[in-house]
């Protein structure tokens, strides 16, 4: 790392869904605040809900990622927007190169998908700083995952911001009206993975089948929940930890955000 480039934060954005970012709201005000207190990113790594690999891991090595429109029926003006920002083949390479947890091949198909685009069109919409994706191996329990996300640590220090965009409770089958409210089960386990990371208790953040009902009805599946591991497993000892932004949507949907940023670097962040 040289003088002049800071320790990148870690952020976990809870992305919710992709009709969010169609008008001005709190969530999308914080994000851009997010982006605007930051240091400049000299490339973007996202770990995304979204895109999901069997048996093997992956990492964009395009030069220009394609807009990924992945999702059923949606507002249509959604399918309208279109995310250019540059891709980094050379970034790619060294993420290959250095992890050695996993092998980690390149890819050239993907893209950008929503759990990537959305919540980067409000942080970053000139699309001028190069993004990458890395897939997550669905067949891999949490552990596993967490000790991958440990060997990108190096990124922070070479000014790469990991954004991990996914949902701390995400269960659709449970969703009610009206569009802004927690059931008390979803409160309670986005209060317990707060409290979690307050104590730095990774093991039982990782181990969330332990934390009871509140958890199983949080984490039907954990896809939403496992880019909150990746950002807890970058995180360093000298970190400050803020929530740009917390709710929920539709009582079953949390939609907190998370930050780890060096306490030199320390934003103002509304918990």
């Amino acid at each position: 790392m040289t003088d002049n480039t800071p320790t990148m934060p870690v952020a976990f954005i809870g992305h919710g869904s992709p009709t969010v970012i169609l008008s001005d709201n709190r969530y999308t005000r914080a994000w851009r605040q997010l982006a605007e207190n930051l240091p400049r990113p000299k490339a973007i790594l996202v770990i995304s809900a979204h895109w999901l690999t069997r048996g093997k891991t992956l990492v964009t090595a395009m030069q220009q990622p394609r807009t990924i429109h992945d999702f059923g029926r949606m507002d249509a003006r959604l399918f309208e927007i279109e995310y250019p920002a540059p891709g980094s083949p050379e970034l790619a390479q060294q993420i290959e190169q250095q992890v050695s947890h996993t092998s980690i091949a390149l890819d050239e198909s993907w893209g950008l998908d929503h759990g990537a685009w959305c919540p980067l069109s409000v942080m970053y919409p000139q699309a001028d700083i190069p993004i990458i994706q890395l897939s997550m191996d669905y067949t891999q329990p949490p552990a596993e995952h967490y000790a991958l996300a440990q060997q990108l640590a190096f990124l922070r220090s070479e000014g790469v911001l990991v954004l991990c965009s996914g949902n701390i409770i995400h269960n659709l089958r449970l969703m009610q009206l009206p569009e802004e409210h927690g059931f008390g089960w979803a409160k309670r386990f986005d209060q317990a993975v707060v409290d979690g990371i307050a104590g730095n208790q990774s093991g039982s953040l990782m181990d969330y089948a332990g934390l009871g009902e509140d958890a199983t009805l949080s984490i039907p599946t954990n896809e939403h929940y496992l880019p909150l591991l990746y950002a807890l497993a970058l995180a360093q000892p000298e970190d400050v930890v803020s929530y740009p932004v917390a709710g929920f949507a539709y009582g079953a949907i949390s939609m907190r955000s998370v930050l780890w940023q060096n306490a030199a670097y320390t934003v103002n962040c509304r918990s």
